[in-house]
């Protein structure tokens, strides 16, 4: 039996659902602005309550616990990303994640969030060291050999960073000679290998590592999905820059327990009722930096 999530009533359309969420630097839009109590303050979604998931193991690790643990990234602006000030969370993927918790009746405060590099998501999952994650994660069968998704929510295409000044490399085609860098256990850098001819390739742990070596100079391209290499160019516009056209699809999707067939259920169920706060987050965190897409179906 799953019980479906409340969105709240007073959204006026997209224009104002995205305005809900401007300058809220937590990723909270569940939270009003204090003082004001107009629609631009509606929240866009309320915590749902006496949720019922049977038969679902993970909603009942985390009834058990009174918190909800959740697996994502934390240095890709406009996706996942921890300031390191404050250390409040922001991006698409940060609220997709809120968004979830809502609907299974946890609200921000029983919220833990674990950084989770991509080489670890999927141990991660299997151990029940976190309940479900949401970071940039790209369905592929190899994954679903020993986890489960819900989704997809987003889908993107792999592209190249490249330094702005940079004119020698336009796509993939162009990396013959040159050095490559993306962060271990990607998709993107083994499908670089396969299937072009890098001079080399390096791999670290987060993509800001590589981001910093591409400034340096040390590396001549980063190579991962363009949903995230954008929100490193609307960073520093002035040194970075997307070379050419995507060139995969890469579908993400919330990755989960495998077996958990009833959360898997309540989350596709979610994103296909919830088409208004879904473009909403879009609209407030990649629109701005120039990624296109629409709300793809659920699997």
């Amino acid at each position: 039996m799953r019980s479906r999530t409340r969105l709240a009533g007073a959204i006026a359309g997209l224009a104002v659902a995205a305005l809900a969420l401007t300058g809220c630097n937590s990723g909270s839009p569940g939270d009003p602005s204090d003082g004001a109590g107009d629609a631009s303050d509606a929240p866009l979604w309320e915590v749902a309550s006496d949720v019922q998931l049977e038969g679902s193991p993970t909603f009942d690790a985390m009834t058990k616990r009174g918190k909800v643990v959740i697996g994502v990234k934390n240095d890709q602006p406009g996706l996942g990303y921890e300031d390191a000030a404050s250390g409040e969370r922001s991006g698409f993927d940060i609220d997709i994640a809120r968004w979830i918790a809502a609907s299974l009746g946890f609200d921000e405060d029983q919220i833990e969030y674990q950084t989770i590099p991509s080489a670890n998501r999927e141990q991660a999952i299997v151990n029940g060291d976190i309940d479900y994650y949401v970071g940039t994660y790209s369905i592929t069968d190899k994954r679903k050999e020993q986890i489960d998704f819900a989704g997809p929510y987003l889908i993107t295409g792999q592209g190249l960073l490249v330094a702005a000044d940079n004119k020698d490399i336009n796509g993939p085609d162009d990396l013959a000679g040159k050095i490559v860098c993306s962060v271990t256990g990607s998709t993107p850098l083994q499908r670089i290998r396969d299937e072009y001819n890098p001079g080399d390739t390096v791999e670290y742990d987060t993509y800001s590592q590589c981001v910093d070596q591409l400034v340096q100079g040390s590396v001549d391209a980063i190579t991962t999905d363009e949903a995230i290499l954008a929100g490193y160019v609307a960073q520093q516009p002035d040194e970075l820059k997307i070379a050419g056209e995507p060139f995969s699809e890469e579908r993400y999707g919330v990755g989960i327990a495998k077996g958990d067939s009833e959360l898997q259920a309540h989350i596709n169920e979610l994103f296909t009722d919830g088409g208004d706060v879904w473009q909403a987050l879009f609209d407030e965190h990649l629109a701005p930096a120039g990624i296109k897409g629409e709300q793809p179906a659920v699997d």
